[in-house]
C-alpha cells in the first residue's frame, strides 16, 4: 500500500486550500514563488499554490526514475490499483464537485460529468494493464527460418511527463496518469496553476489506492518547471493537452523522445438539409455551452444547409435564451464562469466586434464578471474572430452553406484538424464526408463533442497528434520490442 502522506490539499490558519507538490510519496511545501488560487465566479482568492523550483523538478525526476528503474507492479496489481482509484473516486464525487465548482467554475452537472468520465476511464486503464500484449511474428514464413520463432512484447517507456489543462482538471488528468501507470510507467504531474486543487486530490486518491512511492509526482508551476522537465534526458514522454504554441514549443525541445499532442481546435458542427432537427438541436446545445463551452470539440461554427438557416436561427436562439447561466453553485445553473474575468473580457470583445462589423447577435448579454451569457451570433464572416480563432467561450456561430462539398470546404480551411459532427440521413454523403473531413474523428449523427472515453481521441494538422484513449495511449507510451529464439 502506499506510505503515509500528509493531505494533498492542506488546510491552513486561513482556512484557503493549499496545493502542495507530490514527490516520493510525500506531500511537501514548493520552494518557487507561491501563487494565489481564484475562485473562478467570485473572483476572489480562495487558496494558495506553491510552486517547484529547479532542485525539486530533479527530485521528483530522481524518485520516478528510481522508481521505475525499481520494477513496476506486475499487470495484474496496476489492474487492481486502478481498479480500486475508481471505486474510491466514486465515494468522494461530492468533494471532487464541490472543488471543481470553485476552482474551474464547472456547474454541478458539468462537474458531476466529470468524475463519471474519469470513473470509466481509471477502469478501463486497469483493464488494458491487465491485457497488455505483442504479436506472435510467423519468422516459419520467411526462407531458411525453420525452427525459429518470434513474439513481440510492448515494453513501458520510463518516466512520462504529462502536462494538463485547466478545461478538464479531473478526466484529462486520468487519460494522461492512468494509461501510463497501466502500461508501466512513472508518472510526472504538471497540472494547470488554474486547477491545481482536483489534481492533487486525485493524485492522493492513487495513493490511497496504492500506487507505489515514487510512481507519480505533482509539480505546480509555470513554463519554467516544464523547461526543467524537458532538459532532463529521463523524461522519455511528453503528453500534453493545451494550446498549439504551446505544443510547438514542447514537441521542438523533446526531440526524438515521444510526444502525445492534444492542441488547439476551431470544432465545426454540419447539419444537412435532411437533418432531423428535434434530434440535433439539444446535442448542438449541449456541445456547444457545456463547460461554458470551454472544450476543444465545443461547437464554434454550426454549418447549416442555407434551407434550413432561418429555422435553425428561430429554434436554436430560443434554446440557448432559455438556458440558465451564472454561479456553478446553484443546482440550476447550465453556463457557469469562463476560467478568468481575462478571458470572459476578451470573449464579449471579440462577439461586440462581430456585431459591429456586421454579425447578428440571436442569443447573448452583457458580461458579468467572468461570466459570458451564452451567445449565438449568425452572419459572421470568415475573418472575424468568431469565425478564424478558437473561441474557447460560451459561443455558436451559425454560418451557412448550399452544398456539403461547401461545408467540408470550410472545416477543412482551418489550420486545425480535431473532430466535426455531422448530421445527416444519406449514408453516402455520410461516408464520403467521412473520407473528405481532414479531422481526427467524424461523428455522424452527433456534434464534433460527443466523445466517448474508450474512443481513440486525437487530431491531425494544428490539432496535434497522438491518441488519448486508455487503448490507444497505452500502446503510445510503451515501446514494441522484437524477441526471437532459435531451437
Amino acid at each position: 500500500m502506499a506510505p503515509q502522506s500528509s493531505p494533498a490539499v492542506r488546510d491552513d490558519a486561513a482556512a484557503q486550500a493549499t496545493a502542495q507538490l507530490l514527490i516520493d510519496g510525500a506531500w511537501i511545501d514548493g520552494a518557487g514563488p507561491r501563487v494565489a488560487l481564484r475562485d473562478k465566479y467570485r473572483l476572489h482568492d480562495c487558496g494558495s499554490i506553491t510552486t517547484a523550483d529547479a532542485a525539486q523538478v530533479r527530485q521528483a525526476v530522481d524518485a520516478a526514475h528510481a522508481a521505475f528503474r525499481g520494477g513496476p507492479l506486475v499487470a495484474y496489481e496496476r489492474g487492481a490499483v486502478l481498479d480500486r482509484a475508481a471505486v474510491l473516486l466514486e465515494a468522494r464525487l461530492d468533494d471532487f464537485v464541490r472543488t471543481m465548482q470553485m476552482e474551474a467554475g464547472f456547474t454541478q452537472s458539468d462537474a458531476t460529468g466529470e468524475v463519471r468520465r474519469a470513473m470509466q476511464t481509471l477502469r478501463l486503464s486497469g483493464e488494458e494493464a491487465r491485457r497488455l500484449a505483442g504479436d506472435v511474428i510467423p519468422l516459419a514464413g520467411a526462407p531458411g527460418q525453420a525452427g525459429r520463432m518470434g513474439f513481440t512484447i510492448r515494453v513501458p517507456l520510463g518516466v512520462v511527463a504529462a502536462i494538463t489543462p485547466f478545461n478538464s482538471p479531473l478526466n484529462t488528468v486520468t487519460h494522461k496518469v492512468a494509461p501510463a501507470f497501466a502500461a508501466g510507467n512513472a508518472v510526472i504531474l504538471k497540472p494547470s496553476t488554474n486547477t491545481p486543487l482536483t489534481a492533487c486530490k486525485l493524485a492522493q486518491l492513487l495513493l490511497d489506492a496504492g500506487m507505489p512511492r515514487g510512481f507519480l509526482s505533482v509539480l505546480h508551476g509555470s513554463a519554467e518547471v516544464v523547461k526543467n522537465l524537458q532538459d532532463d534526458e529521463r523524461v522519455r514522454f511528453f503528453a500534453f493537452t493545451g494550446s498549439t504554441e504551446v505544443g510547438r514549443k514542447i514537441q521542438q525541445a523533446a526531440g526524438l523522445r515521444r510526444t502525445q499532442m492534444e492542441l488547439g481546435s476551431i470544432a465545426c458542427t454540419i447539419v444537412c438539409d435532411d437533418a432531423r432537427l428535434d434530434t440535433a438541436l439539444p446535442k448542438i446545445i449541449n456541445a456547444g455551452y457545456r463547460k461554458a463551452g470551454q472544450v476543444c470539440t465545443s461547437v464554434q461554427l454550426l454549418l447549416v444547409h442555407e434551407s434550413l438557416q432561418a429555422e435553425v436561427e428561430t429554434r436554436l436562439a430560443a434554446l440557448v435564451k432559455a438556458l440558465p447561466f451564472g454561479d456553478p453553485q446553484d443546482p440550476q445553473t447550465v453556463v457557469g464562469p469562463v476560467i478568468s474575468e481575462d478571458n470572459a473580457i476578451r470573449i464579449d470583445a471579440w462577439i461586440q466586434r462581430a456585431v459591429a462589423d456586421g454579425a447578428r447577435l440571436l442569443a447573448g448579454g452583457p458580461r458579468r464578471g467572468a461570466v459570458v451569457p451564452p451567445t449565438l451570433l449568425t452572419d459572421i464572416g470568415d475573418r472575424m474572430d468568431v469565425g478564424c480563432r478558437e473561441i474557447f467561450g460560451p459561443v455558436v456561430c451559425i454560418v451557412p452553406f448550399s452544398t456539403l462539398a461547401q461545408a467540408i470546404e470550410r472545416v477543412n480551411s482551418t489550420p486545425y484538424g480535431l473532430a466535426t459532427g455531422l448530421f445527416t440521413n444519406r449514408l453516402g454523403d455520410a461516408l464520403a464526408a467521412a473520407l473528405q473531413l481532414e479531422v481526427g474523428g467524424v461523428h455522424i449523427n452527433e456534434t464534433s463533442s460527443s466523445r466517448v472515453d474508450l474512443m481513440p481521441y486525437g487530431g491531425s494538422k494544428d490539432s496535434g497528434f497522438g491518441r488519448e484513449g486508455p487503448h490507444y495511449a497505452v500502446h503510445e507510451m510503451t515501446e514494441e520490442r522484437i524477441v526471437t529464439i532459435t531451437a
